[in-house]
């Protein structure tokens, strides 16, 4: 595959959260707003990114009995330096995040990419199927994060969308509003998928 199919994948046809339903948990538990989708989804990208190519430069390096362990440290790494930086710069973001930063570390999205691809490939596939897949992951949290804060709180990145009269529907910011979003887009991503093939 070329290395734009690599980056491509993860935008539609391997969509780690709409079509794979890997990374849900943080997904459910971020996406009360739009701007905190953002922020895990960079977040989350960035640590995927820089983990696959980490993990490409040392595969013949690290011995197949400690293979995770060898993973998960090198995660560990990335994902310590986004939670310091987020913590020193973000820092009202890394508050909203909470506990859903370290916890990038077991998210089976970034695991999942080492293993299956990073481990085999070259460096140059494996960042371009980091990026692909981050960048999926994170328009997957952009666009259940912006449905649920327009539907929840009738208002975007903060800017109310419809006036003082709008009564919010707030079901959608809580546990149930998610369910209830990811399985109305992914019906709807499924009825694209077919309807364009």
């Amino acid at each position: 595959m070329s290395l734009a199919g690599e980056f491509n994948k993860g935008l539609w046809r391997e969509n780690a959260v709409f079509k794979l339903l890997l990374g849900l948990c943080p997904m459910l538990a971020v996406t009360t707003s739009a701007e905190n989708a953002l922020g895990m989804g960079l977040a989350t990208t960035f640590v995927l990114v820089c983990a696959n190519l980490v993990v490409s430069l040392l595969r013949k390096l690290i011995p197949s009995g400690v293979r995770i362990p060898a993973f998960i440290v090198i995660i560990a790494t990335f994902v310590t330096l986004v939670q310091l930086g987020m913590e020193a710069y973000l820092y009202d973001l890394h508050k909203a995040l909470g506990i859903f930063i370290p916890l990038i570390v077991v998210n089976c999205l970034i695991l999942g990419r080492a293993e299956a691809f990073a481990s085999k490939r070259s460096a140059l596939a494996s960042f371009f199927d980091g990026a692909g897949m981050g960048l999926g992951f994170t328009l997957a949290l952009f666009i259940l994060g912006a449905v649920r804060e327009i539907l929840g709180a009738g208002q975007l990145f903060g800017i109310s969308l419809f006036g003082a009269g709008y009564q919010p529907l707030l079901l959608m910011i809580l546990p149930p509003g998610a369910f209830i979003s990811l399985g109305l887009i992914i019906a709807a991503m499924a009825w694209v998928g077919r309807r364009f093939r």
